[in-house]
């Protein structure tokens, strides 16, 4: 018997020796695993419901009209000139989309335990699959702005776009980046601190008011201006806004700025969910 016979293997499971290793190779091999994430995650959504994808609609029209009663009629916040309706749309959408990322990747392991648990497969997929299925709602409901859009043209509004418009798609890249880091970095503190799931709605929330959703960064002054600038999320709001109505403050500095810390929170948040897919199940 010939012990030096080698075995060809399908697989090999291997300790990790990189915790910003993402395994690229391997997130291409289950990419028919990865789409049919993305598929389930789309399908739940609106599954027995009556009115199914409209809901995809229903959410930032509602969420819209109550901010232009509130914010716009009763508190009289600026909105920079532009229409209070498209103002607040435009924010709306593009922070449901960071929200929606954070959200739903922050509980990746507890949701997912009894899968992880049981069969190999990159474990980065299930973040990515989220962001991807949310990118599709982002695209629906951009549609809705768009449609928006046109009324506010058609009525003799001056809406101005120019070559900012170019820089759209790498605004919303920052945007996934930002809920995928964030939405990673809290999935693997929740492994073990469980209080940190109830605490993320309301932390959510707070943070959409320290970010330019209903008031422009150019309203704002002093310590204010400041503070609410530190946060990633307002230059990617403002940087959309510029893009698609023309108004907001943006600048190389504010690009580079909410470029870096995308970048930076991103892999901060691989950091600590390579580290914590590890031994996750023996805690959770």
């Amino acid at each position: 018997m010939n012990t030096d016979l080698e075995e060809d293997w399908d697989l090999v499971l291997e300790p990790k020796t990189n915790l910003f290793d993402l395994k690229l190779k391997e997130i291409w091999k289950y990419r028919d695993l990865l789409m049919l994430l993305v598929r389930r995650d789309i399908v739940s959504f609106y599954k027995q419901t009556i009115l199914g994808p409209l809901w995809f609609f229903i959410q930032p029209i509602f969420t819209t009209i109550i901010f232009v009663y509130i914010f716009g009629n009763l508190a009289g916040i600026s909105t920079d000139g532009l229409p209070s309706p498209l103002f607040y749309m435009v924010g709306i959408t593009a922070w449901n989309y960071f929200a929606e990322c954070l959200n739903k990747t922050s509980t990746v392991f507890r949701d997912n335990a009894h899968i992880f648990g049981k069969v190999y497969f990159p474990r980065i997929v299930m973040p990515i699959s989220i962001v991807i299925s949310n990118l599709m709602r982002f695209g629906i409901q951009v549609l809705l702005v768009i449609v928006v859009y046109l009324y506010y043209r058609l009525t003799g509004v001056d809406l101005s776009i120019d070559f900012h418009i170019l820089l759209f798609p790498l605004f919303v890249i920052l945007m996934a980046m930002q809920g995928l880091g964030f939405g990673m970095l809290v999935s693997a503190m929740t492994t073990k601190y469980r209080d940190l799931i109830f605490l993320l709605t309301f932390g959510i929330q707070l943070l959409m008011y320290a970010t330019t959703v209903i008031y422009p960064l150019s309203s704002l002054t002093g310590k204010m201006y400041f503070w609410v600038s530190l946060n990633p999320m307002t230059y990617v709001l403002e940087g959309i806004r510029r893009a698609v109505l023309g108004s907001g403050v943006f600048d190389l500095y504010t690009l580079s700025y909410a470029a870096g810390s995308s970048i930076v929170i991103l892999f901060f948040g691989l950091f600590v969910f390579n580290k914590v897919e590890k031994s996750f199940v023996d805690t959770i």
